[in-house]
């Protein structure tokens, strides 16, 4: 932008050249020295990116479904229905959870039934009403966040919007006096929540405080989601309102997969390249054999299935919510706890050791004009990337090693700051360092995003198996949206 100078004399403002014979002109132009990188829009907030990197996290389904053995309670049941046999232990559950490399939970506090785990001022349909001594001391949200920050854990709440014990429900006066109260009483257990989650299920059949009817509403609108969203956030800055608060997607399946090729964008399991809204996917599943709920007779999903699901959402670009129901102690079960600390174990093995640190990297392409260079993919830091110069849309990454390496995975990280952008790329291994064989033939080598981990022998059920041995793996990127941007690449 080009500034002409104005000069005020005798209070009139009077152009430089009638003083002085001469236009003074001033370059402002914005620099870019370091020839950084534009934007590819959409981009995530800064909220965005720290709900990404959590990237695994547990759900815990506890609340009156517990003891009703329902998954979704009409709303009638009486308090003293809810009963636990122990007072419920949140710690416990955050505890077991960790040792599975998990970074977080959210917490059902509100499920449809309307029932609350708190002491809410909005109903006396809660936990503290009910005739057994333990539900009296029963605060899930307090004992949550309490055993969370213990822990150095992220944590959450789950709130149904639907509501079929109110009567409120489905008029004007539900949103204000009951839905919106308990969402800010559920911000103010802790100012550093990172999701909270807002189910899909909406209207229907209910209690509503004795009338047993159906009640529809349209939740476009019906929540006031904009001022609830721009509330909470000024209290708890880095919350993402998952579901109907617009800031992150369901990938539209409850079996722990998302598809090979998955967007940051758009909807569903593969959302899509051109749309306008950044919206991550998150895939929430059951580690039980039953529902959502503690069921009496369910088993526990063997960690190896878990793995399996962990490849198929943190390792294509989404984030894992994985259920693990306490019952009706409060407590995790023991199958649960064995098969959460072999999934620790598993994920600390499999990606304990990055060989890609010890490796020499190089691209045939990089990016000119400011630190770009092919190390940063290996320089465990985030912040730095390797890029290639605008226009440049495909590149190959090597790395190489001095003696063979036995080799199982290849984990791809974008820089997506600055947007998701790679399109195309496919993996190549080399076990003498000359002849070169393409790895994961099979699997939609397509999209990167925040993470991809790509099992070198294209099965994600089978991927730990006897490997490869190789000197040398070479990335092809062959198309992005623009200049492709990789801040890591990691090798298990």
């Amino acid at each position: 932008m080009k500034r002409i100078t104005l000069i005020l004399v005798f209070g009139l403002f009077v152009r430089p050249s009638a003083l002085f014979g001469q236009l003074e002109m001033i370059d402002e132009a914005p620099s870019n020295p370091n020839n950084e990188p534009a934007e590819v829009f959409p981009v995530p907030s800064e909220r965005q990116m720290k709900w990404q990197e959590t990237e695994f996290y547990a759900f815990f389904h506890y609340g009156m479904n517990t003891y009703t053995g329902l998954e979704w309670g009409n709303g009638d049941e009486n308090v003293n229905r809810f009963a636990p046999t122990r007072l419920p232990d949140p710690e416990q559950w955050l505890r077991l959870c960790k040792k599975a490399e998990m970074k977080g939970g959210i917490a059902v506090v509100k499920h449809h039934d309307g029932f609350c785990l708190w002491p809410t001022e909005t109903t006396d349909h809660h936990c503290q009403n009910s005739s057994n001594a333990y539900a009296k001391q029963t605060n899930i949200p307090e004992a949550f966040v309490r055993a969370a920050k213990k822990l150095d854990m992220k944590y959450g709440f789950y709130i149904s919007p639907w509501d079929r014990n109110s009567a409120y429900y489905g008029t004007d006066e539900y949103v204000t006096k009951v839905f919106l109260k308990q969402c800010f009483e559920l911000s103010q257990y802790g100012t550093d929540q990172f999701e909270m989650w807002f189910d899909g299920a909406n209207g229907g059949s209910g209690y509503y405080g004795g009338a047993y009817e159906n009640r529809s509403i349209d939740e476009s609108y019906y929540y006031d989601i904009p001022n609830l969203r721009d509330s909470v956030h000024k209290v708890c800055p880095d919350i993402i309102l998952w579901g109907v608060g617009g800031e992150a997607r369901w990938c539209g399946t409850e079996s722990g997969y998302t598809n090979e090729t998955t967007w940051s964008m758009g909807s569903g399991l593969s959302g899509s390249e051109t749309a306008w809204q950044w919206k991550p996917s998150e895939s929430d599943a059951k580690a039980t054999s039953g529902g959502w709920f503690w069921h009496d007779g369910e088993t526990t999903k063997n960690s190896e299935t878990l793995f399996d699901m962990y490849l198929k959402t943190v390792g294509r670009n989404a984030t894992l919510i994985l259920n693990f129901p306490p019952d009706m102690s409060g407590r995790l079960t023991d199958a649960d706890s064995v098969q959460l600390c072999d999934l620790g174990e598993k994920l600390r093995t499999r990606f304990g050791t990055d060989l890609a640190k010890t490796a020499t990297v190089t691209a045939n392409v990089t990016r000119s004009g400011g630190n770009y260079a092919a190390s940063n993919l290996i320089d465990g830091d985030k912040n730095t990337y390797w890029a290639t110069n605008d226009g440049q849309k495909a590149a190959t990454i090597t790395l190489t090693w001095n003696q063979p390496q036995n080799v199982h995975y290849v984990t791809l990280q974008e820089y997506i700051r600055k947007g998701q952008r790679v399109k195309g790329f496919t993996i190549e291994t080399t076990a003498d360092g000359t002849t070169w064989t393409q790895r994961a033939s099979n699997i939609q080598t397509t999209t990167i995003g925040y993470k991809r981990i790509i099992p070198l022998n294209g099965s994600t059920s089978n991927s730990y198996d006897n490997g490869f041995n190789v000197k040398g793996i070479r990335i092809k990127i062959t198309d992005s949206r623009a200049c492709p941007l990789l801040h890591t690449v990691s090798v298990y």
